[in-house]
């Protein structure tokens, strides 16, 4: 089953979400309905898709986005969504 890393941006917040899922439609409006209640999501409810990566399965995913989320970079991230062929690029030397 094709997995996916998902990029959402919040235009209230100014932040973006970095998440895995095979859903993608059903995870932003999860996120923007705050079915997470512990979730750094909560902080707002105007979520909107940035980017969408399929992946081969949820181990590629999960690796993106851990990889994504080390680098505690908002630039990072806008690089990635302007270029998604980063990610390939990560994937290929893991």
């Amino acid at each position: 089953m094709p997995h996916f890393l998902y990029i959402l941006y919040s235009k209230s917040s100014t932040k973006y979400y970095v998440g895995e899922t095979h859903t993608v439609q059903e995870r932003i409006r999860m996120h923007n309905e705050h079915e997470y209640t512990n979730s750094f999501s909560k902080i707002a409810s105007d979520w909107e898709l940035a980017l969408a990566f399929e992946c081969e399965d949820r181990y590629c995913a999960l690796y993106l986005e851990r990889f994504i989320k080390k680098m505690k970079s908002k630039v990072f991230i806008e690089k990635i969504i302007q270029n998604p062929e980063i990610l390939t690029d990560i994937l290929s030397k893991k």
